[in-house]
């Protein structure tokens, strides 16, 4: 009875128990065994789920054994006065009154909760009850003190009474909370969680993309600052400082003047590079060696490279991607962390992908220069255009850029700048250019080739050299600035002069050398390209013998040439001359012109042209490349098999050609009856 009815007690969540310790922990104890006795010590006791109760301020649960037992008549008496969670106790010899608490909560925080409740409740206590004192002849405890007065004892589980004590109800017990509540309470707390972090994370990747854009474009707009590593590279080349190439000597001149040799075209060049021309695209083309680079860098030097950037072409678009973004600074987002925010970075792409977003970052820099320097473009100079190649990947590079140019042109954002030894990229470009020009860069004519002879040797040599010398070497190795510079640099200048047209003439015989008429017909298509040169060049060389005059006292060397057409005619191919203007074999001019590459090459052509035997050799060429093909043309018909008199009878009807197989029959008799009857 009395544990079915404490079973009963102990399930409401509250309960609140009036008596002193010694009555209540058996109880507690008979119940269902899972009470405990707190008293003040350093001991801890075990769950039965396992888990390890403590309290605080040194209070620890001891085992219930520790309690003396109490008699059938104390659980008799308190099973019949249980009332609403309270009842009398006779105190029957108990420890002083110590903290004592309910064991079967969750954690320590509650047992210890409960036992500062009940700590309290038992210091407003006066002593042990007066039943206590009325029972005569009744052995104390030793731990019993010397007051006998009832103890008021509440059992308070703060986290799940329900039934408080009705004077207490405000104070000792909070209101309950029950499953569903606490349910709703972690809800809440995780959904507001998840909020709060997914708006951190929102505000952060929105600061800091907005933030990284602004960097970027800051950064790019920081590259068109004065200064530029092309300038010094420049520099250093020219054998001075960088900081000394904008300065000027003690005697006042400009640095640049004692380390430049200036051309027709600079001042036009200066023009573009510093903004002062605009509206339009330029291409300079030319041949290797005119010059055409140390023009744009020239200019460059004159402002300090302000407001431009430059960068050299490459076949492999990834790397051509590189080398513009370190023009312009541009990192093509992979430096981006924006990856943590999103799904995918915007690397995640192809690299003529990555050029045009760098060009419409630069497109956004141009727009804001403009507020606040307006009239002056920005200048993208993009060097040796020629290394591209001419497939498909090069031709949209080049659409790409010219749609660029011709819209940055229009507006007046971005002078583009293109510097080209090959005449395909003009040809590319024409196909859809309107504010294109194109300045054409060719040898210097021969009084600024002497003076520049003059001045390079002066600098490197310090000597002198009269003009006869100077004539000598112009009339073999003409104006063309990077074969002045080698032999002015060199100790023997006629030497060298000798050294340069050899070095032509075998870079000519290594490409096109004819092989005659004992050629295998496996190398017929290498002999076809090699012959349609030397036929090319034999015609330069007899189409100079025809001029009136091939060398002017002013002017210079003037070469023969032929438009494309008629030297496309003169090889019978019409796919070979851009071919050769690629190997620097010959040069096609901006006017469409056909002719040597440069003098040195067409003194190649002389000497190879005029060896003995050289046009037979040619002619045999030819036709063992004619006896080839037609070979390759030709269809060979072999009869075989033919005994006992048998013949073949080709005959011709209505423009047909009918072959008929005529023998003798098994018997000896002939196939025809013509045969027969003559028999």
């Amino acid at each position: 009875m009395l544990r079915r009815s404490f079973s009963r007690c102990h399930r409401s969540p509250g309960l609140v128990l009036c008596g002193g310790p010694s009555s209540i922990v058996p109880l507690l104890n008979d119940a269902d065994g899972r009470g405990s006795a707190l008293r003040q010590g350093l001991k801890t006791t075990r769950r039965r789920d396992g888990a390890r109760c403590s309290a605080s301020n040194k209070r620890h649960f001891q085992p219930s054994s520790l309690w003396s037992k109490t008699s059938r008549g104390l659980e008799r008496q308190a099973h019949h006065q249980l009332k609403d969670g309270e009842f009398p106790a006779v105190a029957c010899g108990s420890p002083a009154p110590s903290t004592l608490a309910w064991a079967d909560v969750p954690n320590a925080e509650r047992v210890s909760n409960a036992a500062f409740d009940f700590a309290r409740e038992i210091r407003r206590s006066s002593g042990l009850s007066s039943a206590r004192r009325g029972r005569p002849g009744h052995n104390r405890s030793p731990f019993a003190t010397a007051q006998h007065q009832q103890h008021k004892i509440i059992i308070s589980q703060r986290h799940y009474s329900s039934q408080p004590d009705a004077s207490n109800s405000s104070k000792d017990a909070p209101p309950p909370l029950h499953l569903a509540h606490r349910m709703a309470e972690a809800a809440a707390t995780s959904f507001a969680s998840i909020v709060v972090l997914a708006v951190g994370f929102a505000i952060a990747g929105y600061a800091y993309h907005k933030s990284y854009k602004a960097i970027v474009l800051k950064k790019m707009a920081n590259a068109f600052e004065p200064g530029d590593p092309v300038l010094e590279l420049a520099a250093m080349g020219k054998g001075m400082p960088y900081p000394l190439i904008h300065g000027h000597h003690p005697d006042g001149s400009e640095v640049g003047s004692h380390h430049w040799v200036a051309r027709p075209e600079q001042e036009r060049v200066d023009a573009i590079v510093s903004g002062r021309i605009s509206g339009h695209y330029h291409l300079l083309i030319g041949e290797k060696g005119t010059g055409k680079t140390s023009m744009l860098l020239e200019g460059m030097r004159k402002i300090d490279g302000e407001g431009i950037a430059m960068l050299d072409c490459h076949a492999d678009l990834e790397l051509f991607r590189i080398r513009l973004g370190k023009a312009l600074d541009y990192e093509y987002h992979e430096d981006y962390i924006g990856g943590y925010f999103n799904e995918r970075g915007p690397r995640d792409t192809t690299a003529l992908l990555d050029i045009e977003r760098a060009l419409n970052k630069l497109e956004k820099v141009a727009m804001n220069r403009r507020k606040t320097k307006p009239g002056r473009p920005l200048v993208l100079i993009i060097n040796q255009m020629h290394l591209l190649r001419d497939d498909e990947d090069g031709k949209d590079l080049l659409e790409l850029l010219q749609q660029r140019a011709e819209q940055w042109a229009a507006a007046n954002l971005v002078t583009m700048v293109f510097n080209s030894d090959d005449y395909w990229v003009y040809e590319r470009f024409k196909q859809l250019a309107t504010r294109m020009e194109v300045l054409a860069v060719q040898d210097l004519p021969k009084a600024q080739a002497t003076d520049a002879l003059k001045k390079y040797r002066r600098r490197y040599h310090a000597q002198e050299i009269d003009d006869a010398t100077a004539d000598s070497i112009y009339g073999q190795v003409g104006g063309r600035l990077t074969f002045l510079h080698r032999v002015a640099k060199s100790k023997n200048m006629l030497e060298t002069c000798r050294k340069l047209i050899q070095i032509e003439k075998t870079w000519f015989l290594n490409q096109c050398w004819i092989l005659g008429s004992t050629m295998d017909d496996d190398v017929m298509d290498q002999q076809k390209w090699a012959a349609a040169a030397m036929v090319l060049a034999l015609a330069l060389v007899d189409k100079e013998s025809e001029m009136e005059r091939t060398y002017d006292p002013v002017k210079g060397h003037m070469l023969p040439s032929f438009p494309v057409h008629e030297a496309q005619e003169i090889m019978t191919r019409a796919d070979f001359v851009r071919d050769f203007d690629r190997r620097n074999l010959f040069a096609i001019t901006s006017n469409a012109d056909v002719r040597a590459s440069s003098v040195p090459m067409h003194i190649a052509f002389k000497e190879i042209c005029s060896q003995p035997g050289f046009r037979e050799h040619l002619e045999a060429t030819n036709k063992r490349i004619a006896d080839i093909e037609s070979l390759g043309r030709t269809r060979e018909l072999q009869a075989k098999d033919l005994f006992l008199g048998g013949k073949y009878e080709i005959t011709q009807n209505k423009g047909m050609t009918v072959v008929e197989l005529k023998g003798i029959q098994p018997d000896g008799s002939p196939d025809d009856p013509d045969d027969a009857a003559s028999s």
